[in-house]
């Protein structure tokens, strides 16, 4: 029962201090999960994050249900899905009764301004630590330059990159490359 206490506070708290969505929220998930907690490693909350952006639903729900799963099976999923939602819907819930009356006036306009620049930073910030941990090797390099080029100038589904990806990672592993190291 601990666990599953620990496990909705930590994601109620991802869920409720970090804005702009999934892409936001992955610091956070980072210092919590990996760093504070140890229920994933660096390399496992990539793959979660990965997928978790390939499947159905909203990308932080997805990844704590994976988190929680590993940590504590189905009941461990659902306690974390239901920690990084709960103070969304708290939240919403709230200003939606307010945000009418307030959305025009400039100071409120003027906080959600710096509010996209900060998560701006957070993301990039998020961007670099996971880039450090992916781009090992020259294959991993050109495979992020040619997804990263074609996610820029082709109108495609995030979906097929990744899949995508995963194959050629496969392909390569499997044929070219013995433990790491080319053949």
């Amino acid at each position: 029962m601990k666990e599953l206490l620990e496990l909705f506070l930590a994601f109620a708290r991802i869920g409720g201090l970090t804005f702009g969505g999934g892409y936001a929220m992955l610091p956070m998930l980072q210092r919590e999960v990996v760093e504070n907690k140890g229920w994933a490693t660096e390399a496992e909350l990539m793959d979660y994050y990965a997928v978790g952006q390939c499947i159905p639903g909203v990308i932080a729900v997805n990844t704590a249900v994976f988190v929680g799963n590993k940590v504590k099976g189905l009941i461990g999923a659902i306690a974390a899905s239901l920690g990084v939602v709960a103070p969304s819907l708290v939240i919403i819930v709230a200003i939606a009764a307010f945000i009418q009356s307030f959305s025009e006036l400039e100071i409120v306009q003027n906080a959600f301004a710096g509010i996209r620049v900060a998560v701006c930073v957070l993301i990039f910030t998020a961007v670099v630590k996971l880039f450090k941990k992916a781009i090992i090797d020259k294959f991993t390099f050109a495979l992020f330059a040619v997804v990263f080029l074609l996610s820029i100038f082709v109108d495609v589904s995030p979906i097929i990159f990744v899949v995508a990806a995963a194959v050629l990672g496969i392909i390569v592993h499997v044929f070219f490359l013995k433990g790491g190291k080319a053949k």
